[in-house]
């Protein structure tokens, strides 16, 4: 390999999933083990791979995404190396060792197909922001990778009294016992975000983590109408 070039080329393979780099999952494939991965995510794989786009199991799983502005899934499966990334986004893998966790479907790239998820709306906010906010939520023994626009910060809620509070747009993830509920800003909104989440916050508490990415694009963000 050229020399300069050999520092690029992926190790050898430790776990079912883990970062080639900051923006790249590499997944390692095993027939029986199948992966649901968001659509379009795939960059490059070795071996024998083949996919399903929106398969039976997650149109009915995921009838609830209401809108176009979600994440469609396919189903990965075969013998081999997968590599995904979203647009140069950071990954962040996660081993649920019998845990759950709630991501923003924007921030979902992909997890294992055995794992047990639907999708949920958000309660406690629609009555601030006039729109639903929507987020998957994954349990059980199994990997997961989310996507974070720039380096995150995780949160680590304490599990006392106090309250987080993360602007809606900036949300990657949090535990799913965690406490929501929607809080409005009147005199601090022109100084409290960028998007559409300036004049309100989301405020978590109890015991648990919240995952936060430096970007507010609220394009970023699975909404719904209405």
């Amino acid at each position: 390999m050229n020399q300069p070039l050999a520092g690029f080329a992926p190790a050898p393979v430790s776990a079912r999933m883990e970062n080639h780099g900051n923006h790249m999952l590499k997944v390692a494939m095993q027939t029986g083990n199948d992966l649901l991965a968001r659509v379009g995510s795939m960059v490059a794989y070795e071996g024998f791979v083949q996919y399903e786009p929106n398969p039976p199991a997650v149109r009915q799983i995921a009838k609830d995404w209401m809108t176009g502005e979600g994440a469609p899934l396919m189903k990965c499966s075969g013998d081999g190396l997968l590599y995904l990334a979203d647009y140069g986004a950071n990954v962040v893998v996660l081993n649920l060792n019998g845990d759950g966790i709630s991501v923003n479907a924007t921030n979902l790239l992909a997890f294992d197909a055995h794992l047990t998820w639907g999708v949920e709306r958000v309660k406690g906010l629609a009555k601030f922001a006039g729109q639903g906010l929507w987020n998957t939520k994954i349990s059980g023994q199994g990997w997961v990778a989310l996507t974070s626009r720039g380096k995150p910060i995780v949160v680590d809620c304490g599990g006392g009294e106090d309250e987080t509070y993360v602007d809606p747009d900036a949300l990657v993830a949090w535990s799913p016992n965690l406490k929501v509920k929607g809080k409005r800003s009147f005199k601090a909104q022109s100084l409290i975000g960028r998007g559409s989440g300036e004049a309100y916050q989301m405020a978590f508490s109890g015991q648990g983590i919240v995952v936060v990415q430096p970007s507010e694009d609220s394009t970023d963000r699975l909404r719904v109408r209405g």
